[in-house]
């Protein structure tokens, strides 16, 4: 069985397919390159990606200028890696799985993966690209215990095996697993990808195994790295765009390093994608990233400072965005937001406390506290009605949705809240009428928050006051991020408030890994997920049925072949959450704002998330063009 092949032919993806050979594309200079550069038929594999923007319902765009966009940190420069969405192969905008660097990746039997890179494809810096990176990768970073003590990456393992690997040809390359690896290309696709391929050409100065030891001693002293190993890793930084001298294959380029609050990245004129028109892609020439104070983001993109704006904007600066609008010439378009629910509660069911552990694990007591909010007033006063009322679950965008996923113990029913809490037990109250828990403590549940987002603060508010009519005191407790984390690890995090699943329009194809608890970093179930990514090392074994049940049903996806199996997998995954309110989901379906100034190709309506998504990423940014 072959899946997301596409023929060696310079083909695009999707319903944007170009059917025009390259042999009939008259090819178009960028104008303002570097007149040293190659022509661009040097500069382009001999099969690019061919991008036929008619056929998605845009223009064909003009190279020039520069797209001025704020970050609230520094850091946040490594969003252009993000943004820019170059991956080997990538989600499209109906959320198929389909190749973009590779030109086509044939798969057998679920385990046997040929990548097949594109001749002529070449680095930012014009070193080619090929099977040889890829080989870097694998046979020199992550399997040298130097670089990579932690051994391969999880999808890299297959019931803790890793694949085979060989090198074909110097375009193509095989992983070949004993058992189906169903994470692998997921894994390749995402916001934050593992970026299987280096250029090794520039790496091999700083490793042991190819490089000059006095060069590496004297480079390794310049960073102070204790050795090799260190300065290789300080130097192989695909992701956050700190090393100005490593190429790339994204559409945009950090190439200077001489500010840490504006940072400008140039196009990449070996980059890979060119439009049916025979111009190269990306359109706009740079994008220049300012760093400003998070809190004064929305003021500056309504002063007409920003001419694409999304980080740290919200739904509540929609009216003050709308209102800027005519004076200073922007759109705001309101995308879909992709998270399971805007704002989740979410019980710690690894809190070490052994009373609260055991009330936290028993379904009567969450389904208590979800029928005791009431959902429509909290959209109502929070997002003008906009949202929709329900639990943490996917969205209608998404192929696995259920409508009752979304209602299933969500409606607001205090008196039928009030006899499940009395089922339990809890029946004292103290003088103040807030229940008692079975050691004679006031049922007092702190509420932790990280202090990120005003809106969450506001729903607690809301809730506090509906969980006093159920005999539930609550307490919201600032925080930060780091702090929760902490908390969670000790096991002394007893609730908290974030957002709901990241990825509220999975696929079948899309691995579970949010809905079950094989991640340390959720703050629902923390020691189970330590317990799974330390392969029993450290955390605990889930000892609650719904955790086991979960953790079977991510196994048997690890092992799956076929969609069907899958997306059986998927829809009891999503079962048991409903029946458990493992979250306590309160609206979904909010907006996030986008502020569009002099730039084409942007739709007015769109997805926003991270995985999928990467942000701007999953609509092409590279298409996007300034109108002056």
């Amino acid at each position: 069985m072959k899946l997301l092949h596409l023929k060696r032919a310079g083909l695009l993806l999707g319903a944007a397919l170009a059917a025009t050979p390259l042999a009939a594309l008259e090819l178009k200079e960028t104008p303002g390159l570097d007149a040293s550069l190659p022509p661009i038929a040097e500069r382009i594999p001999s099969e690019p990606l061919i991008v036929d923007l008619k056929a998605k319902g845009r223009e064909v765009g003009k190279h020039g200028g520069s797209l001025d966009t704020l970050i609230g940190r520094a850091k946040d420069v490594r969003l252009i890696n993000v943004w820019g969405y170059a991956r080997l192969v990538g989600y499209n905008d109906k959320l198929e799985l389909v190749p973009d660097i590779l030109a086509a990746v044939d798969v057998e039997d679920g385990r046997i993966f040929t990548l097949h890179t594109r001749e002529g494809h070449k680095w930012s810096d014009g070193d080619p690209f090929d099977a040889e990176d890829i080989r870097y990768y694998f046979e020199d970073i992550v399997s040298d215990e130097n670089l990579t003590p932690s051994g391969l990456p999880p999808f890299l393992l297959v019931n803790g095996k890793g694949p085979k690997f060989e090198v074909i040809d110097d375009t193509t390359v095989r992983f070949t697993w004993e058992e189906p690896n169903p994470l692998f290309l997921p894994e390749l696709a995402k916001s934050r990808p593992p970026f299987i391929y280096r250029p090794s050409h520039y790496l091999r100065q700083f490793h042991e195994k190819y490089g000059d030891p006095d060069f590496i001693a004297k480079e390794a002293e310049k960073v102070k790295a204790r050795s090799w190993a260190p300065l290789h890793n300080k130097k192989d930084d695909m992701y956050n765009a700190r090393n100005v001298d490593l190429p790339t294959l994204q559409p945009w380029v950090r190439k200077r390093d001489d500010s840490d609050l504006r940072f400008i990245l140039e196009r990449n004129p070996y980059y890979h994608r060119v439009d049916s028109t025979g111009q190269q892609l990306p359109y706009i020439d740079e994008v220049i990233m300012t760093v400003a104070d998070g809190k004064l983001i929305p003021a500056k993109a309504q002063a007409g400072e920003s001419n694409l704006q999304a980080r740290n904007l919200s739904f509540s600066d929609i009216t003050v965005l709308k209102k800027g609008e005519k004076q200073n010439d922007y759109k705001t378009a309101l995308w879909s937001n992709s998270k399971g629910s805007e704002i989740a509660i979410k019980p710690n069911l690894t809190v070490k406390d052994p009373v609260w552990r055991k009330l936290l694990r028993d379904s009567r007591f969450r389904h208590a506290l979800s029928l005791g909010i009431d959902r429509n007033l909290l959209n109502r006063v929070l997002f003008f009605g906009l949202g929709t009322p329900g639990n943490d679950t996917v969205l209608a965008a998404s192929p696995l949705y259920k409508p009752e996923l979304t209602s299933k113990w969500a409606e607001y029913d205090p008196d039928k809240a009030n006899a499940l809490l009395d089922e339990i037990g809890l029946t004292e109250r103290n003088d103040k009428g807030i229940r008692l828990l079975p050691d004679g403590r006031p049922l007092e549940i702190i509420v932790e928050t990280a202090g990120e987002a005003q809106v969450q603060e506001d729903a607690l508010e809301l809730v506090t006051e509906m969980w006093a009519e159920i005999g539930v005191k609550l307490f919201a407790k600032p925080s930060q991020r780091d702090n929760m984390r902490e908390r969670a690890i000790s096991g002394d995090l007893l609730m908290s408030v974030w957002w709901g699943f990241e990825n509220g329009i999975p696929t079948s194809e899309m691995p579970p890994s949010d809905y079950v608890p094989v991640r340390g970093d959720e703050l629902s179930w923390h020691s189970w997920g330590d317990h799974y990514e330390t392969r029993g090392e450290g955390g605990e074994k889930p000892d609650w049925a719904p955790a086991e049940r979960l953790m079977e049903l991510y196994r048997a996806w690890l092992v799956s072949k076929t969609p069907e199996e899958r997306t059986k997998i998927w829809d009891e995954i999503l079962q048991i959450h409903a029946e458990e309110t493992i979250h306590i989901g309160l609206v979904s379906g909010v907006r996030q704002p986008v502020v569009i100034k002099d730039v084409k190709n942007v739709p007015l309506e769109g997805i926003y998330g991270w995985d999928p998504g990467a942000h701007f990423g999953i609509h092409r940014m590279d298409e996007f063009f300034l109108s002056e």
